[in-house]
């Protein structure tokens, strides 16, 4: 596995790939040793540009483990835009699967490259902030980072009522 370490304003964070694409976005606290290669380091510039509001969204292979259905959940996570949030229930209900907002939720807290697959955008039905792996104090930055100060519970509402972001500028 080839590994590279970015200082973030969240803290250090540790981007892991192998031959396929990225595999894993390590937190502050979980980093591994650094193995930097060519695609580490244009995931580190395509973060770093991400964290001073100059990428909206990425473009790197990335090749994360899990269930069908948890890639599923990813798939529709990288959907949805910049700056916008979901309800868990809402992405279920993308995915033809309208009973399984928990499900939805589970495969969020399993997502192995957070930011890259922006789980940080789907909050629960009323707005509110629910459950990410780096904690909810990081996921209302890297939410205020895409949308400005204010929390979820202020912006438009998605067609399932849960709160949407304004486009930024």
């Amino acid at each position: 596995m080839d590994r590279l370490m970015l200082q973030s304003p969240i803290g250090r964070l540790c981007i892991e790939a192998d031959g396929a694409g990225l595999t894993r976005l390590y937190l502050p606290g979980e980093a591994l040793p650094e193995a930097p290669s060519p695609l580490l380091e244009e995931a580190a510039r395509q973060l770093t540009d991400y964290f001073a509001r100059r990428r909206t969204c990425f473009s790197l292979p990335i090749h994360p483990m899990g269930t069908p259905f948890q890639q599923g959940v990813w798939r529709q996570l990288r959907a949805i835009p910049y700056g916008k949030t979901l309800s868990y229930g809402h992405v279920a209900r993308l995915l033809g699967r309208p009973g399984a907002a928990r499900a939805v939720g589970g495969a969020c807290h399993a997502n192995p490259l957070l930011i890259l697959i922006p789980c940080h955008r789907v909050v629960g039905s009323t707005g509110a902030l629910t459950g990410f792996g780096a904690g909810l104090a990081v996921k209302k930055a890297l939410l205020e980072l895409e949308g400005g100060p204010g929390s979820p519970g202020n912006y438009p509402t998605d067609p399932e009522g849960a709160p949407m972001r304004p486009d930024p500028g």
